[in-house]
């Protein structure tokens, strides 16, 4: 089994700082992209920030320069560090990483749990 863990959200002032981290585990033989979607209640779910293995980083227009994402290859891990937060990045964020289990299976889709962000004076 593959288990995405999120952490680091909660309840942030605006214009404050939060860094969510999100743990991959289990069965991996290796992980190609990894990457942030957020959903907004009443709203679609959109992709934040993705970062593939060698490290190519894609951003939505509304967050590029406020937030950064990262990862460490040897811990399975990516991090979205967010800046400069707005009342409008609320929402439930979820971490996604396109794993393979082993040599003979196919890349698939893991997803988190989430982890809520709220930005609110």
């Amino acid at each position: 089994q593959v288990q995405l863990v999120e952490s680091g959200g909660g309840l942030v002032q605006p214009g404050g700082s939060l860094r969510l981290s999100c743990a991959a585990s289990g069965s991996i033989f290796n992980i190609n992209a990894m990457g942030w979607y957020r959903q907004a209640p009443g709203k679609q779910r959109e992709l934040v920030a993705t970062i593939t293995s060698g490290g190519s980083t894609k951003y939505a227009d509304s967050v590029r320069g406020r937030f950064t994402i990262s990862r460490d290859n040897a811990k399975n891990t990516v991090y979205l560090q967010m800046n400069s937060l707005k009342p409008d990045d609320t929402a439930a964020y979820s971490c996604n990483a396109v794993i393979l289990k082993d040599a003979w299976s196919s890349w698939s889709d893991y997803w988190g749990q989430g982890t809520q962000v709220t930005v609110s004076s």
